[in-house]
């Protein structure tokens, strides 16, 4: 038999430590399993999309900006 570069992902259950005859596993051998996300805090549940504010702002400055530039063509077209 010719000796492999990989490691076979496979390996013989009779030689794997910490296994019980027909493949268990012993307890104490595996870690606890976690709790979920049960102990994360308090929810926090922010809002959904923009407020009014921030957007009516934005628009009235884009709208601003597009007569702007209205108004300056029309000033180099006369």
């Amino acid at each position: 038999m010719t000796s492999s570069p990989h490691p076979d992902p496979d390996p013989e259950p009779r030689d794997t430590s910490g296994l019980e005859p027909g493949g268990g596993v012993p307890p104490g051998e595996t870690p606890p399993s976690e709790g979920g996300m049960s102990g994360t805090g308090p929810a926090h549940n922010p809002p959904k999309g923009w407020s009014k504010g921030p957007l009516a702002l934005i628009l009235g400055l884009a709208v601003l900006i597009a007569a702007f530039f209205l108004v300056y063509a029309l000033v180099l077209l006369l």
